[in-house]
């Protein structure tokens, strides 16, 4: 039982990460990644916004929507759910760390439209988990989501001071970097 879990979650940080092998959440990915601060400070918000949203969603979907055969309204529902939840961490934010929300500019409303956020949610229910496997998934994912954005946060600042050629800097090297971490995850995928 034990394995189970833990393959459970080493299986949601790494073999599926759902940054580099799913392909969600690749906006903030590429735009806060410049800077470890921006980087774990984002990180920190995901992983709060994605276990409490992957929560409330699953809530709201087993309580209001398919008690009520409403499941049509799913995308529309999570999507209101997780807007409330990210103006609530902005507000906790900007009175906690007025430095933190000064970097994080603007993508911390653009957690609203991370579709990672979004996907772990709707992945939670296709995935017909339970509660408590909608909370360690949610999690796990979020870890993985932090995880990938702190390694690629590292290496774009040892890229400040390597000397790249001006066609690839920027967006295009970012994204052969995350390409070839996404390989180095992948390559892992054989033991879930």
């Amino acid at each position: 039982m034990q394995q189970d879990w833990f393959m459970f979650i080493l299986s949601a940080i790494i073999v599926n990460n759902i940054l580099l092998i799913r392909f969600l959440g690749n906006c903030p990915f590429l735009g806060v990644t410049t800077a470890m601060d921006s980087a774990l400070g984002m990180s920190a918000a995901c992983i709060f916004v994605n276990v409490l949203s992957g929560v409330l969603c699953w809530i709201f979907q087993k309580a209001v929507l398919d008690t009520l055969g409403l499941e049509y309204l799913q995308t529309l529902a999570f999507i209101l759910i997780i807007a409330g939840l990210v103006q609530f961490v902005e507000m906790v934010v900007q009175k906690v760390s007025p430095a933190l929300y000064r970097a994080l500019g603007i993508y911390l409303p653009l957690i609203t439209t991370n579709c990672m956020i979004f996907g772990v949610a709707v992945l939670n229910i296709r995935e017909d988990h339970d509660f408590i496997h909608t909370v360690v998934y949610s999690l796990a994912t979020a870890l993985g989501f932090s995880l990938a954005m702190v390694i690629m946060a590292g290496i774009r600042e040892r890229m400040l001071i390597a000397r790249i050629p001006k066609l690839l800097d920027g967006v295009p090297l970012g994204l052969i970097t995350a390409g070839m971490i996404g390989l180095t995850f992948y390559a892992l995928a054989g033991i879930s």
